[in-house]
């Protein structure tokens, strides 16, 4: 192999090393690599390019590691599988932190692989050297500081491969959650001396284009016990503890509803048809639909003759969006059973059963039970459609009646759009083979409260509820979804301030895959949401404005123009619809503005 100036380059154990790791993960099943250029990490980000080159990988080339860090996210959300994300030493590696946390609460798989200084070179002041092992202890499923390679493997046969090829096997099935414990994040610390980087070994093909059933690495498969490695040490959380994975089984007799939180999946809705049950499914559950849906269910748990008499309630997910669910959920009177989803467990009355699957007894459904709820449901249903033509006056002789229905049909066309019109438009917009992602703002809560039932596949980073990285996550959604020239467009509604926490999402070098994506942003000058709170009635308005509020007057369409988006600001229902359903062929901002 010859330098860019025509130069032999030699062997390094850096190349070697990093080709058996990132060989083996492909092995594994690892299709996306999300990297962050840096010096400490060139060895793994060469032999990334060339995994790259020979079609074996899709990578993902991101400036700022928060960005790569939400956008590995966004993959193994939509994929199911982990995304590696490689980066430099120091700092890059805090910038991490936040999708670790938010893939750790909500159970999305990820892999972590960042460079590091050799432990000589640690704790005496050199340059970017940091405490690197151990960062993000407590938030992952499993971690090693790995040994520093030390030898040129000839023939990728050598012991230093052979422990990362098992490094990488258990990596991949700690990342991917096992019964016991759930997919999350997994962080390999990898120590490099130099030199960094050198000749790509001969072997590496042959060590990626393994299949995840050879035997020579299903002798490595130990389900993360880390008990083979050598001189590394370092590990964290890789105990299980058995578990009892028998269903529980649902007896007919209490008065039951089903609740969906955040990821919960269509199984709640399967339940709740099986059970003739109530289904209370938030807008980021993915359960958002069937018979059984109670629409407007936060006014329908104001209705004491229903709330007081449950005796039972059967929650999957992650539920956030309401506190009229968490009131209800931390009731003692209140037979509450948590099925095992992704994220963290959910206990928030101190008696709450964990199932790791649940089955519905044979027996007589309770109809009355179920029909209270759905009187009150069609009850506190809103309907957001803009109203139908008068066709009737539109064909009329009479010229006032045809001008008034002219009129009436002009002002639907030329209505402003708010928050309602907003969501309603992009809700129905969207079809199973799009996505949908919410951001942490004012219009997730705005969705959960008015739209109805429709079978989208959604996404929203409910974990922890922060801003962080919604654009990120998005774009991770768009890249695995559309893997294979699958069909659909990903959709990211957003408020203001959620784009702009995470602005530096929007670039994307020109050598990247261009996704099909619509950032919808609600512009509303600020963080409203506050309005909604208790400060509002207990801060004065300028001082809520100033420190809360964060008002601002950034300029979207000149943003989106610095990043190379596609820009369109609409003002009226009809545009908002039009700019929604026309043909998506890269990456869009619409802007949305709305009143306080």
């Amino acid at each position: 192999m010859t330098g860019s100036d025509g130069a032999a380059v030699e062997r390094a154990p850096a190349t070697d090393a990093a080709a058996a790791l990132l060989g083996a993960l492909v092995a594994r099943g690892v299709r996306h690599v999300v990297l962050s250029p840096g010096s400490r990490s060139q060895a793994l980000a060469l032999v990334a390019a060339e995994l790259e080159r020979r079609g074996l990988i899709r990578l993902h080339v991101r400036i700022d590691e928060r960005v790569a860090g939400f956008t590995a996210l966004g993959i193994g959300r939509e994929s199911g599988s982990p995304a590696a994300v490689i980066c430099t030493s120091g700092t890059a590696v805090a910038n991490l932190l936040p999708a670790v946390l938010e893939a750790h609460h909500s159970g999305v798989p990820l892999l972590l692989l960042t460079a590091d200084r050799p432990p000589e070179l640690r704790g005496i002041g050199a340059n970017q050297a940091t405490r690197q092992p151990g960062m993000f202890s407590g938030f992952v499923r499993f971690e090693l500081d790995v040994a520093t390679p030390g030898d040129v493997d000839p023939d990728g046969n050598g012991p230093e491969a052979g422990e990362l090829r098992a490094l990488a096997a258990d990596a991949v099935t700690a990342a991917r959650g096992t019964a016991s414990r759930p997919a999350g994040p997994v962080h390999l610390n990898l120590p490099y001396r130099n030199p960094l980087s050198g000749a790509l070994p001969p072997w590496l093909a042959d060590a990626a284009e393994a299949t995840e059933t050879d035997a020579a690495l299903d002798t490595f498969d130990d389900a993360a016990s880390g008990a083979h490695y050598q001189g590394g040490g370092g590990i964290g959380e890789a105990e299980e503890s058995p578990v009892d994975d028998a269903p529980v089984v649902l007896a007919r007799g209490p008065r039951t509803i089903v609740v969906a939180g955040a990821d919960a999946g269509p199984g709640a809705e399967e339940v709740a048809h099986l059970g003739a049950w109530p289904l209370i499914a938030e807008i980021v559950s993915g359960a958002r639909f069937g018979r059984n849906l109670v629409h407007g269910y936060r006014s329908v748990l104001g209705h004491p003759e229903l709330v007081d008499a449950i005796e039972r309630v059967v929650v999957f997910g992650h539920p956030t969006l309401s506190r009229e669910v968490v009131a209800l959920l931390s009731r003692r009177d209140v037979a509450v059973i948590a099925v095992t989803g992704p994220g963290e467990a959910l206990n928030l009355n101190g008696e709450t059963v964990a199932a790791p699957a649940v089955v519905v007894a044979d027996g007589e459904p309770d109809r009355a039970w179920l029909g209270a709820w759905m009187r009150a449901s069609r009850a506190a249903s809103v309907d957001l459609s803009p109203a139908a033509p008068d066709v009737d006056g539109l064909a009329s002789a009479v010229p006032q009646e045809r001008l008034g229905a002219i009129s009436a049909e002009v002002a639907v066309l030329r209505a402003p759009v708010d928050r309602g019109a907003l969501v309603d438009a992009v809700w129905r917009a969207s079809w199973p083979h799009d996505r949908l992602v919410f951001a942490s703002s004012r219009l997730v809560r705005v969705a959960d409260s008015v739209l109805g039932g429709k079978k989208v596949p959604v996404h929203a980073n409910r974990g922890l509820a922060g801003i962080d990285g919604i654009v990120a996550t998005g774009i991770g959604v768009a890249l695995a979804s559309q893997d294979g020239s699958a069909a659909g467009v990903t959709r990211v509604l957003a408020g203001d301030l959620s784009l702009l926490h995470d602005v530096g999402a929007l670039l994307l070098p020109g050598a990247e895959h261009e996704p099909r994506i619509q950032v919808i942003v609600g512009n509303d000058g600020g963080g409203t949401i506050f309005d909604g709170l208790e400060v509002a009635d207990t801060a004065p308005r300028e001082a809520a404005d100033r420190v809360l509020l964060t008002p601002h007057e950034t300029r979207l369409e000149q943003l989106a123009l610095a990043y190379g988006w596609e820009y369109r600001r609409v003002t009226t229902r009809s545009a908002l619809d039009q700019a929604l359903t026309s043909p998506v062929g890269g990456r869009q901002l619409i802007e949305v503005p709305l009143t306080r």
